[in-house]
């Protein structure tokens, strides 16, 4: 597979050296050979823009990129768009699934930790996640890398970890978008994006309209804290290490203040993982349940899934169920983590406050038919994964969102 080609004309974007943005669309492994262009005595590199540098990126990355092909995907690309073949992939009557997201503010531990090799994993987890929740397998991932300057050895690392995650996933890394803003990002700072396509056969859709009362829930466990909640993350961080008191009032600015004030608090011992690093701690990649997943559904009686992510156990699960149903979870059903129990510990944050913000250590909840729950979860540990019977599916009681969840005080404290 060919990947990362820098397209269109960067120049018309040129005005003077006051302000300037590029966008390098690759697509396909292909160096170009453009030179800088000279506009009334000034150039884009003398702007803040090193179009080298972009060539050089695109050549670091291209093996990453080719070792994420799968079936599907269409060679000689090389143009403004890349192609991909449904019926090459094995699908007769497709619908079609699109998913898109970003890392958040987990990339603030990254640049302050300068170390920028997971977060792509996070990147292509965020979107594959999603879409096997509707049963869909992914096909053909694009992200968008943007900074205010290019790091050449940053940049490589965040492809590579991309890569990693589509390949994870077997999801092939078909093209993206880099762009060099000075004046829009400060220094190292940059921002991902990702975009991810998946397709389903018709008849195999999963819509949440097969749970039903009295359905097992079962939880796969997560690595960590995933890519959400790290805005109250930083926060906590940031007053641990100072040995302040957490204010949730604190202005944004104020606190961000705080944050790069204390950022080689990331140096330190995990409180929480002894030997290892608070800022690599924190950084543990977002686990990839497609391929476990597939497994399960393809075995049948699968009758739902929810990725736990922004909004914890308590916004997601509701999601996926009938208005007449809710999902009656038991906390002591599995051992919260320790990064949570710390981050609950320093920034006194309730239970509940915890339900829905982080995912409290359940990745993914897989509704299944009670009868298969016992197979469904050998399938799953036959994969890799760690599996909970967290709970089971009852009839909604008045006024609740979805969610019942009993013993969380006790549990967690």
């Amino acid at each position: 597979m060919q990947h990362c080609k820098p397209l269109g004309n960067a120049y018309f974007h040129l005005i003077g050296t006051v302000f300037t943005t590029l966008s390098h669309h690759y697509q396909s492994g292909v160096k170009s050979t453009r030179k800088e262009a000279v506009i009334s005595g000034a150039n884009y590199k003398d702007a803040g823009v090193d179009i080298d540098a972009g060539n050089e990126l695109v050549e670091a990355i291209k093996d990453d990129a080719k070792s994420t092909t799968r079936s599907g995907v269409m060679s000689g690309l090389g143009g403004f768009g890349a192609m991909f073949d449904l019926k090459d992939a094995g699908f007769k009557d497709p619908i079609l699934v699109a998913g898109t997201d970003g890392v958040g503010t987990k990339l603030k531990v990254a640049i302050c930790t300068d170390k920028h090799d997971t977060v792509g994993i996070d990147l292509v987890a965020m979107c594959v996640n999603d879409l096997i929740v509707q049963g869909a397998q992914p096909l053909f991932f694009l992200d968008y890398y943007a900074t205010g300057k290019l790091d050449v050895a940053a940049g490589k690392d965040i492809i590579s970890g991309i890569a990693v995650g589509c390949r994870q996933s077997d999801c092939a890394l078909i093209g993206g978008e880099t762009a060099e803003m000075p004046g829009m990002y400060g220094g190292g700072d940059y921002d991902l994006a990702g975009f991810c396509v998946g397709a389903v056969e018709r008849d195999q859709v999963l819509t949440g309209k097969d749970v039903q009362d009295g359905d097992v829930i079962l939880g796969l466990a997560s690595n960590g804290l995933h890519s959400n909640g790290f805005s109250l993350v930083r926060e906590v961080v940031s007053d641990a290490v100072l040995g302040g008191t957490a204010d949730t009032k604190m202005e944004a600015a104020v606190r961000d203040h705080i944050v790069d004030r204390a950022r080689l608090a990331y140096d330190i011992e995990a409180p929480f993982a002894p030997g290892q690093k608070l800022g690599e701690a924190l950084l543990a990649p977002t686990r990839i349940y497609v391929k476990s997943c597939l497994k399960a559904i393809a075995a049948g009686s699968v009758h739902a899934l929810s990725h736990i992510t922004g909004g914890g156990i308590l916004e997601n699960i509701p999601r996926v169920l009938p208005d007449t149903l809710a999902a009656d979870i038991d906390a002591t059903a599995w051992d919260m983590p320790a990064v949570f129990k710390w981050l609950q510990k320093e920034g006194n944050i309730a239970a509940t406050e915890m339900a829905r913000t982080f995912n409290c250590g359940i990745g993914m909840a897989v509704f299944v038919d009670a009868t298969r729950a016992t197979d469904l979860k050998a399938i799953f540990e036959a994969q890799g994964e760690t599996v909970f019977e967290i709970g089971r599916i009852v009839a909604r009681p008045k006024d609740n969102n979805g969610v019942v969840l009993h013993n969380a005080q006790q549990a967690w404290g």
